[in-house]
């Protein structure tokens, strides 16, 4: 996928296997990532699978913008402009999930969501074109300390298990993790995205 103008007929490919009800593997600003739609619980069950999550793991809400952020998430005044100054970016943002968002995408305990806005052309292209989110995990395989970040790679060892990979640049650290659930910003996860401008919310 060409990292500048992706070729929209491949996106309108990509995004008919995702209303299919398949799995993906795709670049991001951070890394790899696995997505599929919002309802498609076999899709989510296979990413549980693949990477041998629990019932606690976050997954996020790969968003286009703020408005189809904001449907999913509750944002109050403080907390918007915290994100809003650190987006679109490498960011993954845990909040307070909106009725929106199914049961089954929920931590169980605390009813909140992971959400992020991607800096990454092939990335929104595909969110463009979907017109929803996306909803997705780091292709981080069990027992391995790097994600995967080479196409050719996740070929190989996941042909069996996605539907589609688009090939294409990416990142190689996952995504920093704020936690705005509470009133304090908690990091949860230091990766890409800097840090410094959350340590000093509050």
């Amino acid at each position: 996928m060409h990292p500048d103008n992706p070729q929209r007929r491949a996106i309108g490919q990509v995004v008919e296997v995702i209303r299919g009800g398949g799995l993906i593997a795709y670049p991001t600003d951070s890394c790899f990532a696995l997505g599929c739609g919002l309802d498609n619980a076999g899709g989510i069950a296979r990413m549980r699978s693949i990477r041998r999550l629990d019932d606690r793991h976050h997954f996020t809400l790969m968003c286009r913008d703020f408005a189809q952020l904001g449907q999913f998430a509750y944002l109050g005044n403080t907390v918007f402009r915290a994100i809003k100054a650190a987006t679109p970016g490498s960011y993954t943002f845990i909040l307070p999930a909106t009725k929106e968002v199914p049961r089954r995408l929920l931590h169980p305990k605390k009813k909140t969501v992971g959400v992020r806005i991607p800096d990454h052309v092939v990335t929104r292209a595909l969110l463009d074109e979907l017109g929803e989110p996306l909803l997705s995990t780091t292709l981080l395989l069990p027992g391995e300390e790097e994600p995967l970040t080479q196409g050719w790679e996740i070929k190989e060892e996941l042909d069996h298990a996605v539907d589609a990979v688009i090939d294409g640049e990416c990142g190689t650290d996952p995504t920093t993790v704020v936690d705005f659930s509470s009133d304090e910003p908690e990091i949860l996860r230091r990766g890409a995205g800097d840090t410094d401008r959350f340590e000093a919310v509050g």
